[in-house]
Formats: structure tokens, sequence, C-alpha cells
């Protein structure tokens, strides 16, 4: 088994949660989401955030509104509706809980990391 299909398949997960994060502080045009995420090492591209945004909005977690650009076609900066407020805590909470149960499973002292080598 590769390690980097786990590690990508981690990240995929808690893409959305980190999109909607970053949205409930502020609105965000789709590059600055993806930077933004690049900023803190979680790699995006453009084919993954389009269709996740889209998905987001349909489902009325996201809006979006245009912003005239001085160098080039307007912008669509994107801001949670108050259901995506509401989706965000629920993700919130199961955060929590899953960031408790997996630090409770790991040994005292380590980092999280296997030593073992199978």
């Amino acid at each position: 088994m590769k390690v980097e299909n786990s590690k990508a398949q981690m990240r995929k997960g808690i893409l959305e949660f980190c999109i909607l994060t970053l949205l409930s502080n502020e609105e965000m045009y789709s590059s600055d989401i993806i930077n933004r995420l690049k900023g803190v090492r979680m790699i995006v591209v453009e084919g993954t955030m389009y269709p996740l945004l889209n998905r987001l909005k349909k489902a009325s977690l996201l809006t979006y509104r245009w912003v005239e650009s001085d160098s080039g076609p307007p912008r669509k900066y994107y801001q949670l509706t108050q259901k995506g407020e509401l989706f965000l805590a629920e993700l919130k909470e199961t955060w929590k809980d899953l960031e408790f149960a997996v630090h409770s499973l790991m040994p005292q002292g380590t980092d999280g990391g296997d030593d073992d080598q199978d």
C-alpha cells in the first residue's frame, strides 16, 4: 500500500472543512482560497476546487457575489450562508471528537509517527 494514496485521501476528506473554515472568517476569491490552503501545505488545484465550491453552493452552504476586476473579468467572491455556518459548527464538533479519539489512541510522548518498519 502506498502512503501517498492514504495521505491524499486524508487531505481530500478535510478539504471541505478547511474551505468552510476559511470562508467563515472572510469572503474570498477562489484563487485566494487556493493560495491560503497552499500556504498551510494543503495542496489543491483548480480542477478540484471549482467542483467542490459548486457542490457547496448547490447545497446552499455558500453563496457568491461578482466583483469587477481592474485587470480581467469579474471575480466570484464566496461567503458562507447561515446554513453553511451551522454546517461548519457541526463539522467543528466532529473534528474535535476525531482529534480527541486519534490523540487518545497514540502512545504518550509520540508525535503519531510510526517507527515500525513492517
